[in-house]
């Protein structure tokens, strides 16, 4: 079986805009369709970055539509859930962590997924499973 990721937005941007990273995020996706379970995951709050961050960038209409497209990729989401606001609560306590990488992290560890990332915050967190994009 394939290993889980967990892709960070910067990740999903990276491959949205053909970034250093893309071609890697596009072979984690191209196993995860492969694959009878999906073993590219994603949290709930990559979904709302990529929406406000290019909407903020390029205008409404872009970052809905980049919306859409992100739900058409074949990725599991994690969703809220009481151990996952525990966890990233831990995390944003004792790491200097924004509050959407703390969640995005939580995903990750309570999957047991490595995190795919270009983001230099997550090195906080030197236990966690992580590629680096960069």
């Amino acid at each position: 079986m394939t290993a889980l990721v967990v892709l960070d937005t910067s990740a999903l941007l990276a491959l949205r805009d053909n970034e250093t990273g893309a071609d890697r995020v596009a072979e984690l996706l191209a196993a995860s369709a492969l694959s009878p379970v999906p073993t590219a995951l994603g949290c709930f709050m990559s979904r709302m970055e990529v929406l406000y961050r290019v909407w903020k960038d390029e205008g409404e209409r872009a970052g809905r539509l980049a919306h859409e497209q992100l739900l058409a990729l074949p990725i599991r989401w994690v969703e809220a859930s009481d151990a996952l606001l525990l966890q990233a609560a831990t995390w944003k306590a004792c790491h200097p962590l924004s509050v959407a990488d703390a969640w995005i992290a939580a995903a990750a560890a309570l999957e047991g997924a490595r995190l795919v990332h270009k983001d230099p915050e997550f090195r906080a967190l030197a236990a966690l499973p992580q590629e680096w994009l960069g």
